[in-house]
């Protein structure tokens, strides 16, 4: 069998600390400076939210591939696939596949309906307050929860390159991450934001394809040698069929069916992701964006099931699992043993810029929805200046920074791309069934707004409380405790459903109607955009 590496000694990467943060101190300059000058242009809270809607549809669908491609796409997925084969790879199906139902339910109604937030839809025909609240709140714990994910992996990342496997070490990484991800977000706002999204993307695609080819080359561009060589190397056959994770057991099978249903409904719902479609003129550019991000997307993860197989033939599931970081640390690994240090410092740096760009875009998504809906329109009843609402913005991304930072120190060590999983299974839990009826059913009113955000919301974060993630399994939060009553690892299974069905019954049971005029008015301007350009500049 050709190319059975030797494993990698992990004990090596600390010889490359100074080149790996000189290359990522460089990325920081420069990202830096195009924040400034992006932000120079920062007048009002369009600017600020929404970018000004300047860019063009294949700008805004790179920064999308750039804000999706997270830390778990590339450290979680390429790890899971070294470890577990054909399951992890199942990972990426389900990330993919998603934005099939984006682009058709969501991205070019949202854009037509809304002005800069989630919350702009479900309230344009229910009633403000109650719907906004709801909204910010849903949007603040996906934005938590998808934040803890980007944290874990920036420690995760540190603690292989620079051999830190100390708390305290680790968590002043994650402290840094959290300082330069708020830097970026008070300077730039989500113009400065999107071009470091942008830039990132380019930089990760360019890195994957070049390990991508560096692997096959080794295996003579035959896929067939590659997963021949994985097989050797971990000594499993069944690191190619399905089952290795997931096919354990009965409760197993259903924990992956609740996977699945989660990255694929929870995509259409993410605040971060439904946002950057107001960053565009018009609703062609939006769909335009969710095409240009699927090619992109698309693109990436076919490298990653590459990557993963290679991690595994080239440096070994054991090597990979006994590292600083573990699954986590497939990718850098791999980069080591393919070009040495030089081509891990540009793998790690660009692993880095994929945590400061989706943080940023966390933070600003988060930061805009209380300042957008629960200040200006809840508080202040709409009353707001746009200067003094921005204001409110900046310094709620301070406090969701510091929120981040600390939760990251705690999630610390597991793997990011499960981490991920969870948010998207509340996104999918909190926002999509709300989303889908104010867009698509007529008789849906206020109080099925609000059960089913809050019973999705709260059934989705209970169940994980007391899931195997959070207690009673070697590889959860709480490793000493133990009470896991729900026996899954994803909620989705229960928790989307769950909120469909309070939708359904909040409405009917609701005797009030609302305003059909209303309902008319978005059903009209979510299809054809009339209006909506009015709408969204003033």
């Amino acid at each position: 069998m050709i190319g059975i590496a030797t494993s990698v000694d992990v004990s090596q990467l600390k010889e490359t600390t100074l080149l790996n943060m000189g290359i990522f101190a460089l990325f920081v300059a420069v990202t830096m400076v195009i924040v400034l000058r992006a932000s120079r242009n920062n007048k009002t809270a369009a600017d600020y939210y929404a970018a000004g809607r300047s860019f063009t549809g294949s700008q805004n669908g790179t920064a999308i591939a750039g804000d999706y491609l997270s830390a778990a796409s590339f450290l979680g997925i390429t790890g899971a696939i070294a470890v577990n084969g054909y399951d992890g790879f199942m990972y990426s199906i389900g990330f993919l596949v998603a934005w099939l139902v984006a682009l058709l339910l969501v991205a070019e109604l949202l854009r037509n309906t809304g002005k800069f937030t989630m919350a702009d839809v479900l309230s344009f025909r229910l009633k403000q307050r109650p719907v906004r609240i709801a909204a910010a709140i849903s949007t603040l714990a996906v934005c938590f929860f998808y934040l803890l994910a980007q944290m874990a992996g920036a420690g995760s990342l540190i603690s292989l390159l620079l051999g830190i496997s100390d708390w305290g070490g680790q968590a002043l990484v994650i402290i840094v991450v959290g300082a330069l991800m708020i830097m970026y977000v008070l300077i730039g706002g989500m113009k400065g934001t999107t071009w470091v999204q942008i830039i990132k993307a380019m930089l990760l695609i360019a890195g994957a394809a070049v390990m991508t080819l560096w692997v096959l080359a080794i295996y003579g561009f035959n896929l067939s040698n590659l997963l021949g060589a994985a097989v050797e190397t971990s000594g499993n056959p069944a690191v190619l069929n399905p089952g290795l994770q997931y096919g354990k057991s009965e409760t197993s099978k259903l924990d992956f069916m609740s996977l699945g249903l989660a990255l694929v409904l929870g995509t259409a719902a993410l605040p971060h992701v439904l946002m950057r479609f107001y960053t565009v003129p018009t609703a062609k550019e939006a769909r335009k964006s969710v095409v240009w991000s699927i090619w992109l997307i698309g693109l990436f993860y076919l490298f990653t099931l590459v990557l993963g197989y290679g991690a595994a033939a080239l440096v070994g599931a054991d090597t990979i699992k006994t590292a600083p970081g573990g699954v986590n640390a497939a990718a850098p690994l791999l980069a080591f043993h393919l070009g040495g240090p030089l081509l891990l410092g540009f793998i790690s740096a660009v692993a880095f810029a994929t945590i400061l760009a989706v943080v940023a875009g966390l933070t600003i998504t988060a930061a805009a929805s209380f300042a957008h809906d629960i200040y200006a329109n809840v508080i202040s009843k709409g009353k707001a200046d746009a200067e003094t609402e921005v204001k409110v913005a900046r310094r709620t991304v301070v406090v969701i920074g510091i929120l981040a930072i600390l939760g990251g120190i705690l999630a610390n060590g597991q793997n990011v791309a499960f981490l991920v999983a969870l948010a998207f299974a509340v996104a999918a839990s909190a926002n999509l069934p709300t989303i889908v009826y104010s867009l698509f059913w007529r008789r849906f009113t206020t109080q099925g707004a609000v059960w089913s955000m809050y019973g999705g919301l709260g059934s989705a974060i209970l169940l994980i409380i007391f899931s195997p993630v959070v207690s009673g399994a070697p590889t959860s939060m709480i490793k000493d405790a133990h009470f896991a009553l729900f026996p899954l690892s994803n909620p989705g299974i229960v928790s989307i459903p769950l909120a469909f069905l309070l939708g359904w019954l909040g409405t009917v049971l609701d005797k009030k109607r609302e305003d059909a005029t209303k309902q008319a008015e978005m059903e009209v301007r979510s299809l054809t955009g009339v209006g909506a350009e009015k709408a969204v500049d003033h």
